[in-house]
């Protein structure tokens, strides 16, 4: 008997399938949209294992589909809030006027002047500062790291390490 009534309302879906999609596109004003809608139907209709008796299924498939529609379209809302709200949080407005984070042209060649400045600096140091000042500093390693895989003092490492600083202070004055 199951079988039956959920075959029945499938032909029917069958039956109404173009029907529904026209009545369902003019109230989504998308053709595309009612088209999945209107597969969720037959999805739903198919899940389904204990029917009901229906009075009316025709009505039953149209309410189904406007349940349907709806759900989607208070998904959509809220994913659109949601967007909003991110998107509030990842930009600047100054007045009415959103605002670019990014610096402006003339920083960005100034900054990369002054990385050029200090990385040229860094050739200036003796070969032993440098290799200490870049094992702290680009690659992480603690004091006592670097003296263990030089072989060299804690103190050696922290003297090496004022001397690069003291001469890229200098240098980025």
């Amino acid at each position: 008997m199951e079988q039956e009534g959920r075959s029945a309302l499938i032909e029917l879906y069958l039956e109404r399938r173009a029907d529904l999609i026209r009545f369902f596109t003019l109230r989504l004003r998308s053709a595309s949209a009612a088209e999945d809608l209107v597969q969720d139907i037959y999805v739903r209709l198919s899940g389904v294992t204990d029917t009901p008796d229906i009075q009316n299924p025709v009505g039953y498939l149209y309410r189904l589909g406007s349940n349907l529609m709806l759900d989607r379209l208070r998904g959509e809302r809220r994913g659109a809030f949601r967007d909003g709200a991110w998107l509030d949080t990842q930009r600047t407005v100054m007045g009415a006027q959103e605002v670019a984070d990014e610096p402006s042209a003339e920083q960005v060649v100034a900054d990369r002047q002054r990385l050029a400045a200090l990385v040229s600096a860094l050739g200036d140091l003796n070969p032993q500062t440098q290799r200490v000042f870049r094992m702290h500093k680009f690659e992480g390693l603690t004091h006592p790291q670097v003296a263990a895989t030089l072989g060299i003092s804690r103190s050696a490492v922290e003297k090496h390490i004022m001397a690069a600083l003291k001469h890229l202070a200098a240098v980025a004055r």
